[in-house]
């Protein structure tokens, strides 16, 4: 599959069969992640890799917040928090500076390597960024300077044949400005 092919086909997964996810593939994924850019080669991201049935229905119960129901994502063999350790200079010292906050932006691109990757190997994700990062980081044991941003379940589709349907998405027009203007 060309890069095209896995981004116009990678959909959110919410329905899982009861496969495992092997190790070796779990590997796969976290690899691509790991290969993304960051802020001056910070690379903040950190990932915790959650098989565990109990363990995950403790993050799911007591690490996602409420009012958003998640209860498919029981379904899903394995979760992978992803965290966020910030240094002094890049990552708070340089916020100040340009009012931009360059791990939210590294984490994300390694998130989407690790999603894009699984969608080429025929595995589903789904980003839930509704969680209680105090709560994750004391389930993972976590210490205070990585920051538990969001979960990704990872997991084989329960329909790979029947994925979801495409969202609308919008018009170029209306989400581009070109300089000069044409």
């Amino acid at each position: 599959m060309s890069v095209a092919e896995v981004i116009s086909k990678r959909r959110s997964c919410r329905a899982y069969n009861e496969d495992p996810v092997s190790r070796e593939d779990i590997e796969k994924v976290l690899h691509a992640a790991r290969l993304a850019p960051s802020a001056c080669n910070q690379q903040p991201w950190r990932f915790a890799v959650v098989t565990d049935s109990q363990q995950r229905t403790e993050i799911i119960e007591h690490g996602f917040r409420v009012g958003i129901k998640m209860e498919w994502a029981l379904g899903a063999p394995v979760l992978i928090v992803l965290g966020m350790k910030r240094s002094l200079i890049v990552h708070r010292a340089a916020v100040k500076v340009s009012k931009i906050d360059y791990p939210w932006m590294d984490i994300g691109i390694a998130g989407e390597h690790l999603v894009l990757q699984a969608e080429e190997m025929g595995l589903g994700t789904c980003w839930i960024g509704w969680v209680k990062p105090r709560r994750l980081r004391s389930i993972l044991g976590w210490p205070k300077d990585i920051y538990p941003a969001a979960v990704i379940t990872l997991g084989w589709p329960e329909n790979p044949d029947d994925p979801p349907k495409a969202r609308p998405r919008k018009d170029l027009d209306d989400i581009v400005t070109w300089l000069p203007s044409q």
